[in-house]
């Protein structure tokens, strides 16, 4: 399976996705804020990572920029997993090198099926 990396400053909804993750046997590493989440992702080179846009530190959106910006990180998925919804939203983060869009709330099932594909992509 795959290194995941949950950036996620929302306790409750990092160890949902920790434990849905978890279940079908990825490797999760959770970060609560943008600047943690960017230490972790270099230490470890994730092989995606799901990330909020709304954090302390950095957002979501910088924690994109900067991954996109090192060739070390091409290859890596990154997911924005956000309660943000407008089309400008999609826009700036597309433009920010994130790889799938998923709005909150979302469903255990819907996450595994986005996860999987956009890692099946890879």
């Amino acid at each position: 399976m795959a290194r995941v990396l949950v950036v996620e400053d929302d306790v409750d909804v990092a160890s949902l996705l920790n434990h849905v993750l978890s279940s079908v046997g990825h490797e999760v590493a959770v970060a609560h804020d943008g600047g943690v989440g960017l230490e972790v992702a270099y230490e470890q080179h994730p092989d995606m990572v799901i990330v909020d846009w709304m954090m302390p530190i950095k957002t979501g959106i910088e924690v994109c920029s900067t991954l996109r910006a090192d060739p070390d990180f091409s290859a890596t998925r990154i997911m924005m997993l956000t309660a943000r919804s407008s089309p400008q939203d999609v826009a700036q983060a597309k433009a920010a090198g994130v790889d799938d869009y998923v709005v909150k709330p979302f469903t255990p099932r819907q996450l595994r099926e986005r996860v999987a594909s956009l890692l099946a992509a890879s």
